[in-house]
């Protein structure tokens, strides 16, 4: 099974910035950059009302004034950007994209549901070649499925009726 990372405390930075300390022992500065440049987190370009950040239940998020929340599934991809985790982001990134299990990521890609875990959790490097699997995978994703005769039938075709 996945780890759950919550986070256990966060803390209000100058320049709109969060420190974050995860479950797992973590700790981090992340950019809130570019979650404010959206919309919905307009609100919390008021230095002040960044600064009333507080962690949701059971360290699943951050809450601030105005009902503005940022998951954190969402903050712990943040996470592995800061720490240079790039290719781990984005494993877990199309395993989340696809709502892939540790079971159902394995079996994808003929790895082991371990190995699966071990990418996830960021406690191995991700290979190259995995990602461009994890690319392949997708792109059989949207290829339309046509009926592949068998060789037999082929074989049929190929042969004049007696």
């Amino acid at each position: 099974m996945d780890k759950l990372r919550t986070i256990l405390k966060v803390e209000a930075m100058t320049g709109t910035r969060l420190k974050l300390t995860w479950s797992d022992g973590t700790t981090v500065e992340i950019p809130s950059g570019p979650f404010l440049a959206r919309s919905a987190f307009a609100a919390l370009r008021d230095a002040a009302t960044f600064g009333q950040v507080k962690l949701g239940e059971w360290g699943q998020s951050l809450h601030w004034p105005g009902g503005v929340e940022i998951g954190a599934d969402a903050l712990w991809l943040e996470t592995l950007s800061q720490r240079r985790q790039d290719n781990t982001r984005l494993f877990l990134e199309w395993r989340l994209r696809h709502g892939l299990s540790l079971s159902a990521a394995a079996e994808a890609l003929g790895l082991s549901r371990r190995m699966v875990a071990y990418y996830s959790n960021g406690e191995k490097p991700v290979p190259r070649h995995i990602l461009l699997a994890c690319r392949g995978w997708e792109s059989d994703l949207r290829k339309p499925m046509t009926r592949r005769r068998s060789s037999s039938e082929a074989d049929l075709r190929r042969r004049p009726a007696s």
